[in-house]
């Protein structure tokens, strides 16, 4: 298990402070450096944390944002000190959330021909394009049963792990991707998956073909990947929402492939013109 898996031992105590405090220890800041960042004193931090002090909902939410504190987990820290959620988390089939599902599905659209997605906090796929589509051509069925999962279907020995030229690489990154939103999210679910991912047998890197031609100088980490005896080349881009006020939303992220050459422009254009 890494150290960014380890969760800091305060936040298994109860009470806002120790929270609080395992929070601040997590992001390697001090009373002093998040008492000048919120406007306060590195007194008043200490009180907090240790009790004796109760802070104001406006407050907690200052030193949450000044920490990166996730959305859920704000709620989470407004419930310890005795106040209500602050943040909802609305299912995304609500109606009050059509316009965003609207949004989500015409930026996909309009990225096609090539691959974009939409997951959650746990990689879980809640919207794709026809591109996305186009690359998952061959995995079984069972691994496209909803709901799927990126990270299952990208890493698993029968999903696009064969495909992939450069698995090594390309598997560590993701790897330290998971790694890094446990460290911030503490979800139990995602930890079990990064643990499921993370054992799938890793083929021989020598039993894979060698690349038609050289690698181009690529300006971020590629995905390289087999596709009807094409080599395709991509390089990954996510984003997501500024400021959200919803705990749904604010753990969505848009994923986006973006062609690293010329030929995977040319091969995905004339397989979706």
């Amino acid at each position: 298990m890494t150290s960014a898996q380890r969760r800091p031992t305060a936040v298994r105590d109860k009470g806002v402070g120790p929270l609080l405090r395992g929070w601040r220890e997590q992001r390697r800041i001090s009373q002093l450096e998040l008492a000048l960042r919120a406007d306060s004193s590195a007194r008043h931090i200490s009180f907090v944390e240790t009790g004796r002090s109760r802070p104001s909902e406006e407050f907690l939410l200052r030193l949450a944002e000044h920490l990166d504190v996730p959305v859920r987990e704000r709620n989470a820290l407004l419930l310890a000190a005795g106040y209500a959620p602050r943040f909802p988390e609305t299912p995304l089939d609500d109606p009050s959330l059509d316009a965003l599902r609207a949004g989500l599905d015409q930026l996909l659209q309009g990225y096609e021909p090539y691959p974009a997605l939409v997951v959650d906090a746990t990689y879980e796929v809640v919207a794709a394009n026809r591109g996305m589509a186009i690359l998952l051509n061959g995995v079984p069925e069972r691994l496209l049963t909803p709901p799927l999962n990126a990270m299952r279907l990208t890493l698993h020995p029968e999903g696009l792990a064969p495909r992939i030229r450069n698995l090594g690489e390309w598997r560590g990154h993701l790897l330290h991707q998971m790694e890094r939103q446990i460290a911030l999210r503490r979800s139990e679910t995602l930890r079990e998956l990064y643990e499921e991912v993370a054992a799938y047998p890793v083929a021989d890197p020598g039993e894979q073909p060698e690349p038609e031609a050289p690698p181009l100088p690529y300006f971020a980490l590629p995905l390289r990947l087999e596709h009807q005896g094409r080599l395709l080349s991509f390089v990954s881009s996510i984003a997501t929402f500024n400021t959200p006020m919803d705990v749904t939303v604010a753990e969505l992220a848009v994923e986006t492939l973006l062609p690293a050459d010329p030929a995977t422009v040319k091969h995905l254009r004339e397989l979706m013109p």
